[in-house]
């Protein structure tokens, strides 16, 4: 199994080992594009593969800061509360890249840019760019996804 990102149509693809897609989710990638250098915001191309899941067994909704559970559950009145706040909610697949030089070491590497798959708020609009860096998706699609994907999976991200 792998997962397909495309930047382009802001989608997320489970694919088995035949190459058949057997789930699709709208997904929000980069509101500043695409790109691999730290600090851009932007969201990384290539291979990638699931270095960790964190999150497994909270509720919808959980609030996570520095991949930790805040003890806080999302709500209109908690965003009215935090205006700005970039809200990782639900559950994190944190990716890894696996191209030396393009994705991985120095100052392109996604991991330690803290990239990742995750949660975000019912309000958080798919399929148009709009996040930091990260794949942002719908909170029941992040834990379908979840429980679907081991970590090790292969993810390959493209502008197609």
């Amino acid at each position: 199994m792998k997962l397909l990102v495309s930047v382009a149509r802001q989608t997320l693809q489970v694919v088995d080992d035949n190459g058949a897609v057997f789930r699709e989710y709208p997904v929000s990638t980069a509101a500043a594009g695409v790109g691999e250098v730290s600090g851009s915001y932007q969201t990384p191309r290539g291979p990638h593969i699931v270095r960790a899941k964190i999150g497994g067994g909270h509720p919808a909704n959980t609030v996570f800061v520095r991949r930790r559970p805040t003890g806080e559950i999302w709500t209109p009145e908690l965003a009215e509360q935090f205006p700005g706040r970039d809200w990782i909610l639900t559950r994190i697949l944190w990716l890894s890249g696996c191209q030396p030089g393009h994705n991985r070491l120095g100052c392109v590497d996604t991991m330690r840019r803290y990239v990742y798959i995750h949660g975000s708020p019912d309000t958080a609009e798919m399929g148009i760019p709009g996040s930091h860096g990260c794949i942002r998706m719908r909170n029941a699609d992040i834990i379908e996804l979840f429980d679907l994907v081991p970590c090790y999976t292969a993810v390959d991200i493209s502008e197609d």
